[in-house]
C-alpha cells in the first residue's frame, strides 16, 4: 500500500496534492460522535485524543529514518530509527486536547505551545503566547489545531514556526472549511494539511458548518 492510500485529496476541480482528508473508517466513526451535541466533554476529549493519534499516524508516513543495529533476545539484526525527532505544536487552548495521544505515539517529541486568539469581530488572529525552542532540532513540526476555519490562526502559527527556523511544518486538524484550506495553502504552499473532515463552508461568525461547535468550549465544558 502506498503512503497515502488511506487518504483522499480535498475535493476540487484540481485536487491539491498537499491536502489530505482521512478516509479511515475509524476516523469517520469517531468524527460523527464528536459532532453530536449529546457528546459529553469527557467523551469529547477522548474522541479528540483518539482521532489525533490516527491523523498523526497518517501525517508521519514520510518521516526520515536511518539504519541502526539492535540486539534481540536471539541475535543482532538491522533496524531503523528516526533520523531526528518531531515537534508537536498545539495552538492554545483547543489544540491541547490533541497533544496527549500524539505524544504517547511519539514519546521523544518536543512540545511547544503557541497562543493565538481570534478577534470575534474582525476574525483576525492575535498572538498572546509563544513557547519558543532554543534551537529547533526536529525534522518536522506537527501544528495541532482542531479547526481550520478562516485559516488566519493556522497561517500565523506557520509563519511563527518558520521564523523560529523550523524547516518542515504539517497542519493536523479535525475539521476544515474550504475558506481556511485555501488561505493556508495560499500563504504556506509548502505546508501539508491533514484533516479528519472537510466541511461545507463558514457561517457569518466564522464557524465551520456543519462543524462541531467551539472545540475549546466543548473540551473544557465552558
Amino acid at each position: 500500500m502506498r503512503a497515502h492510500d488511506s487518504l483522499s485529496p480535498s475535493p476540487s476541480s484540481a485536487p491539491d496534492p498537499r491536502v489530505f482528508v482521512s478516509r479511515h473508517p475509524l476516523v469517520a466513526h469517531k468524527l460523527t460522535k464528536l459532532r453530536s451535541v449529546d457528546t459529553s466533554p469527557k467523551m469529547f476529549r477522548e474522541l479528540i485524543r483518539e482521532i489525533s493519534v490516527l491523523l498523526a499516524y497518517e501525517a508521519t508516513l514520510d518521516l526520515a529514518l536511518e539504519p541502526t543495529r539492535v540486539q534481540t533476545p536471539l541475535v543482532e539484526c538491522d533496524g531503523r530509527e528516526l533520523r531526528r525527532q518531531v515537534g508537536l505544536v498545539p495552538v492554545l487552548r483547543a489544540g491541547l486536547g490533541m497533544v496527549e495521544g500524539v505524544w504517547e505515539m511519539l514519546p521523544g517529541a518536543e512540545v511547544w505551545h503557541v497562543g493565538l486568539k481570534r478577534d470575534e469581530h474582525t476574525l483576525a488572529p492575535t498572538q498572546y503566547y509563544a513557547n519558543k525552542p532554543t534551537a529547533p532540532r526536529v525534522q518536522l513540526c506537527l501544528l495541532l489545531d482542531p479547526m481550520l476555519a478562516t485559516g488566519g490562526s493556522a497561517a500565523a502559527a506557520c509563519a511563527l514556526l518558520k521564523g523560529w527556523g523550523v524547516e518542515r511544518v504539517k497542519y493536523v486538524g479535525l475539521l476544515g472549511a474550504p475558506e481556511g484550506v485555501a488561505r493556508l495553502r495560499a500563504e504556506h504552499p509548502d505546508v501539508d494539511i491533514h484533516l479528519a473532515g472537510l466541511d461545507e463552508r463558514l457561517n457569518e461568525r466564522g464557524f465551520i458548518v456543519p462543524g462541531l461547535g467551539d472545540a475549546g468550549d466543548r473540551q473544557f465544558g465552558t
